[in-house]
């Protein structure tokens, strides 16, 4: 196998990035993208579409650097995927913070948090993979589709089989990348795709609650699953998804106790306003790093 060759690194704007360790740790590899890996040297190694980057955080500045052969197209569209035209402070700052205890202490722990712009094809697949799955187990079904039937854009990295690649697969060879029985929604969902082309895309650019009615009518694609797809694949702010992470929080903090996820969905929107997506991931981001602590606290000290 051949040794990757680097770029050198390169500067991003600094304007409104993560500069914790924490907060970017918490934008890549939170539940919003599962092709993000930490490396040993502090780095963290992303792929999506044809592109491969890595990104580190250095005296509170992110730079990034790609694989010679990706180099031009990792230029060209990471910042489309970090979303760079984006201030994300500014956003945070317009969320019902000065009104809502809980949610201004979620915006401070997470200072500079940011939304991804995912391919919308790739999301979709994403998500598709995590019905009843933790983040580590979505990444390692990733890995094994983009090795087994991706093709080769690096030396060592492998892409993400396309939906048109994906429709020529059969269910078992799916499974035999650990989906289990989300092997027999990709298989559909890729056959249905495979007769209607364009349909990606032009969902995409519809309104949020049409592109959403639609993504419902694929198989294994719920409104949670449509919510993730349409937040963070093609930006719509105003998805609010509905996990057992929300469901929890909206209890605890919000008292929506024994709340339907519709219901709780519908409060998200209205309460949060157009950027309900955004809140929804500052209390995500904020509960799951409670449980962390909670559950580091349990572990019995080692004897010394």
């Amino acid at each position: 196998m051949s040794a990757l060759s680097w770029s050198g690194w390169h500067p991003l704007p600094s304007t409104a990035l993560p500069r914790r360790a924490s907060v970017l740790a918490e934008t890549l590899d939170g539940g919003q993208a599962f092709r993000w890996h930490h490396q040993s040297d502090g780095t963290w190694r992303g792929i999506w579409g044809e592109c491969v980057a890595e990104l580190r955080l250095k005296d509170h500045r992110l730079s990034w650097r790609a694989p010679e052969e990706t180099l031009a197209a990792t230029r060209r569209e990471l910042p489309l995927y970090l979303a760079l035209e984006q201030d994300y402070v500014e956003l945070a700052d317009a969320l019902p913070g000065r009104s809502d205890a809980h949610l201004a202490n979620c915006l401070r722990a997470f200072p500079a948090f940011r939304l991804l712009r995912q391919p919308f094809g790739e999301t979709l697949l994403g998500f598709l993979c995590s019905a009843t799955k933790q983040i580590v187990q979505i990444k390692q079904m990733l890995a094994l589709l983009a090795e087994r039937h991706g093709a080769e854009i690096a030396p060592g990295i492998h892409r993400l089989p396309t939906w048109p690649e994906l429709a020529a697969l059969s269910e078992a060879e799916l499974r035999a990348c650990l989906l289990g029985f989300r092997a027999r929604y990709i298989h559909q969902t890729a056959a249905f795709l495979a007769a209607h082309p364009g349909w990606l895309e032009e969902t995409e650019r519809l309104p949020y609650p049409e592109a959403k009615a639609r993504l419902c009518l694929l198989p294994g694609v719920g409104e949670k699953i449509a919510d993730c797809v349409l937040l963070f694949g093609a930006g719509r702010l105003e998805a609010f998804p509905v996990d057992v992470w929300i469901i929890k929080t909206m209890a605890a903090r919000y008292g929506l106790e024994d709340w339907r996820p519709d219901q709780i969905a519908h409060f998200g929107r209205v309460h949060f306003g157009p950027l309900a997506g955004l809140a929804q991931q500052y209390l995500f981001a904020y509960e799951r790093s409670v449980a962390k602590s909670v559950k580091a606290l349990a572990k019995p000290s080692a004897l010394i």
